[in-house]
């Protein structure tokens, strides 16, 4: 069931300091949600929520790779309404480089941020949103690189990957409810993370790295295009987002043969729903 409509929807957005994700809880906005707003840099945050005005229902700046105040967060929330319409996990941190170079604390910061974060604002908010049995959305920012296997990324693919997992699992449990999943899948985009982003070995000021940072640079999107590409995806239910052609074509050819797949996942879950117990 698509949310044609996103006024007055209750909508929660991590990663709204910033990006992709100040960018999305501004265009929420001005289709009339209602925002609950959440970022780990909290002068980002305010200056989103000032932004935003008085579309922002609440907000609070915290880390949602700690499950303790993600909960803390959401009691608040439901004290207050019974469910959210629409959940969107937009934080996320990235680090490239060959597994010589990599060290654990990349691999355990992608997976604690890019993928538990959003596994607790799911673990969170999705189940007082099946009880309300009113439908809703769910948004899932992954990567091209959850798709396709690019090189350095195996600790971020790692998690993004990871989400993919996931959303593609909800895609079809959650069916039953009403509530639509979308994965978002941008290729670069033109965020704070271009220049933050740590590569393993390699040395940002190396002239070479420098032409491949401003290659990538000019081929980047701006966060705003994967915005609109969002609020889009939620209106007509989409489950994959793009917000550039280039990974819509190199995922055509990883999965030429999705009508099927997609048919047959589908019967297995109607499945499986058969066997769950009715609520008494």
């Amino acid at each position: 069931m698509a949310i044609k409509d996103l006024r007055g929807k209750r909508t929660f957005i991590t990663g709204a300091g910033s990006g992709i994700g100040r960018a999305t809880a501004l265009a929420a906005a001005r289709e009339g949600a209602e925002l609950y707003l959440t970022d780990i840099n909290e002068v980002g945050l305010k200056e989103t929520v000032a932004a935003a005005g008085s579309a922002v229902v609440k907000s609070a700046a915290f880390d949602v790779s700690d499950y303790d105040a993600v909960t803390a967060f959401a009691t608040e929330v439901h004290e207050s309404v019974d469910s959210l319409d629409i959940v969107m996990n937009v934080a996320g941190i990235s680090a490239w480089g060959t597994v010589e170079n990599l060290e654990h604390r990349h691999w355990k910061s992608m997976i604690d941020v890019n993928l538990m974060g959003p596994i607790h604002v799911i673990e969170n908010f999705l189940p007082p949103m099946v009880k309300a049995g009113r439908g809703g959305h769910l948004v899932n920012v992954s990567s091209a690189a959850g798709l396709i296997p690019l090189p350095w990324h195996a600790a971020y693919s790692a998690s993004k990957y990871g989400l993919r997992g996931a959303s593609e699992v909800l895609r079809y449990d959650l069916k039953r409810h009403g509530i639509g999943v979308s994965l978002v899948v941008p290729g670069g985009v033109k965020t704070g993370l271009v220049n933050t982003l740590e590569i393993a070995g390699v040395d940002r000021d190396d002239p070479r790295v420098q032409k491949l940072q401003h290659r990538f640079e000019q081929r980047a999107v701006e966060p705003e295009t994967v915005a609109d590409a969002i609020i889009v995806g939620i209106q007509k239910n989409r489950y994959l987002v793009y917000s550039s052609n280039d990974i819509r074509f190199a995922y055509w050819w990883a999965r030429k043969f999705a009508p099927p797949y997609e048919f047959v996942l589908q019967k297995a879950n109607d499945q499986f729903s058969r066997l769950l117990k009715k609520p008494s």
